[in-house]
């Protein structure tokens, strides 16, 4: 599965590795260091011990926010963001919009599985945001 993510990144013009909290830092973080990139790590709110941007995002439970280093990213920055799966696409939106308000750019959301009934990749589409998934999934059995 790394193997996959790595052959695929290792031409790639990109600066950056972002991490979503928690999952995402298990794929992310091999893959960064199998191609010696920078690591930036979103995280739920509280959990940075740093000065951080903040931005809300809704989950199926309510508003929750995702939270990274403000001095993370410099304009011109290029990132790759990794989750394991892309459902409604909330949290990579959030890390995008966090990208984006430190001046650095989205290279393309990567995950292992994407649930396309739920839209999220569909919702990054439409916000310019390449997708990479190495499976989908249905969500009913037809």
């Amino acid at each position: 599965m790394i193997d996959s993510f790595v052959q695929r990144y290792i031409d790639a013009e990109f600066s950056h590795i972002g991490v979503m909290d928690a999952r995402g830092f298990l794929i992310g973080s091999v893959v960064a260091y199998q191609l010696n990139k920078p690591l930036v790590l979103f995280r739920k709110q509280g959990k940075l011990p740093a000065d951080v941007l903040s931005e809300a995002y809704q989950t199926e439970y309510g508003e929750a926010y995702l939270e990274v280093h403000a001095d993370s990213l410099c304009e011109g920055d290029s990132v790759v963001m990794f989750d394991d799966l892309i459902a409604t696409g909330g949290t990579l939106i959030a890390a995008a919009n966090l990208i984006r308000r430190m001046g650095a750019e989205v290279y393309e959301a990567a995950a292992i599985i994407d649930l396309p009934e739920l839209g999220g990749s569909k919702r990054l589409n439409d916000l310019k945001i390449p997708t990479f998934c190495l499976t989908e999934f249905a969500l009913d059995e037809q």
